[in-house]
């Protein structure tokens, strides 16, 4: 076996068939990270210790006999977010350099209880406040494709680390795009479940105990290099934990197996007003034919007479809102209280519309950004798209609607652009549908290039 791009399943098959040990595995994925990391700089902590002694426990319960979890000696790192017992959690924020948890966050404990040997952090944006992974903690993170070019924020370290083989599976964080946008820039999957799916408990750092700012369009879930990692990962991490009050009580189905020839699918090359680069526009249209060469229904989206750059404002505003309410003092003047009940029922009005535009498909295909990974830079400086200039600020645009409106979606890796790196496409379905969404990611996998080992890891 490959041991490092081996998928989550594989390796968790190979130790419970015992053709590898949960050591081995280990070893071979700190010898990648001992390889490529000082290049990609994707690991931030890297607790070898703990992680070795977790895999030997994981070799001797398998050899007493114990019952086994679906991750038992699978080694994988997280976003350095989640808030986890004996582990630096710090957001690449300087005053958080020190921050070590009381306790696992429960997405942390039940990935663990499933067997899963933690090993590390990985790389995000300041505060998880950007496209781009870079901090003054830790520096920047390299796309293992192009290691001028960035691999995308605020998940960018788990992407970069996935893509490198230094991690069989890692879970992010997405508010606006941050999950699938460095998931396409590495060219992995990510998935964006359902609003209110995962739990957002211990999901930052929290020495002071302030109530809880972000309830809203902030998602937790999984990074794979397949659809059915993506699955197994989803299926532990969601439900309600007692924690975390705003989850519903919907249960994970199973991913069906789907035919392509069931499926009616739509497409958006692009949204009325957003930038995209003409290659990302004609993967989508490629992508659409082949659907339909494969018996899929396919046609071009009409989609929900909606201002989506007014979206995008409102969403921004309502974070400004929770962050504010999450400050230790308040402001001065603080945001009336009828504002965010009117910011809310202007969101329920785009909710409702796209709920109606689910009724007509199984899913929408578009693209997860208007760009592919591009040099990196400094934030906020224009981003040429097809050799114009467009804001930097819309480089989560495709993403970040449907945060605002709470629909689960994917970015899977579809092709190659022409400097060579990946090109990710990005797929949306009805809320609660991700296992539905991921049986249909499933099914187009065939007629993409999926994840490639990038040159020379």
């Amino acid at each position: 076996m490959d041991l490092v791009f081996s998928s989550t399943t594989e390796l968790a098959a190979a130790i419970r068939d015992r053709r590898i040990s949960a050591v081995e595995a280990l070893d071979a994925h700190l010898a990648q990270i001992d390889r490529h990391n000082r290049a990609i700089n994707a690991v931030v902590t890297l607790d070898r210790e703990g992680a070795r002694q977790r895999a030997e426990k994981a070799d001797e319960a398998q050899a007493r006999g114990d019952a086994l979890g679906p991750l038992h000696g699978v080694p994988f790192t997280l976003k350095d977010m989640h808030q986890t017992s004996g582990m630096k959690t710090t957001v690449g924020f300087p005053p958080f350099a020190d921050y070590v948890a009381r306790e696992d966050s429960p997405i942390v404990a039940r990935l663990k209880a499933a067997g899963g040997v933690l090993v590390g952090k990985t790389n995000v944006a300041t505060m998880l406040g950007d496209w781009q992974s870079n901090n003054p903690l830790f520096g920047r993170t390299n796309n293992p494709w192009d290691l001028s070019c960035t691999a995308g924020g605020s998940s960018g370290g788990a992407a970069a680390a996935l893509c490198a083989g230094m991690t069989s599976f890692e879970v992010g964080t997405d508010m606006q795009d941050s999950i699938r946008l460095p998931a396409a820039f590495c060219g992995v999957y990510g998935l964006k479940p359902t609003e209110h799916r995962v739990s957002l408990a211990g999901a930052f750092p929290d020495p002071g105990g302030v109530p809880r700012g972000v309830r809203l369009m902030s998602c937790i879930g999984p990074l794979a290099r397949n659809v059915e990692d993506l699955a197994l990962i989803l299926a532990i991490i969601a439900g309600p934990d007692g924690r975390d009050t705003d989850l519903a009580p919907v249960p994970v189905e199973g991913m069906p197996e789907l035919d392509l020839k069931t499926l009616r699918i739509v497409f958006a090359p692009a949204f009325p007003g957003f930038p995209v680069a003409s290659e990302i526009r004609a993967a989508v249209e490629n992508l659409a034919r082949e659907l339909q060469s494969a018996g899929a229904a396919v046609e071009e989206a009409r989609l929900p007479t909606l201002d989506l750059h007014d979206d995008l404002t409102q969403g921004g505003a309502l974070i400004g809102m929770m962050l504010e309410a999450a400050q230790p003092e308040p402001p001065e003047e603080p945001t009336p209280v009828s504002r965010w009940f009117e910011a809310l029922g202007r969101r329920d009005q785009s909710i409702l519309a796209w709920e109606r535009f689910f009724e007509g498909c199984d899913a929408l295909l578009c693209p997860v950004a208007m760009t592919t990974a591009f040099p990196h830079c400094e934030p906020g400086i224009p981003i040429k798209v097809d050799d114009r200039e467009q804001s930097y600020w819309m480089l989560p645009a495709y993403g970040a609607v449907f945060n605002y409106s709470g629909h689960p979606a994917l970015a899977l890796p579809y092709a190659q652009d022409r400097d060579g790196l990946p090109l990710g496409l990005q797929l949306v379905g009805r809320r609660w549908s991700e296992s539905r969404l991921l049986g249909i990611a499933r099914a187009i996998a065939p007629l993409s290039s999926g994840f490639r080992r990038p040159p020379g890891y």
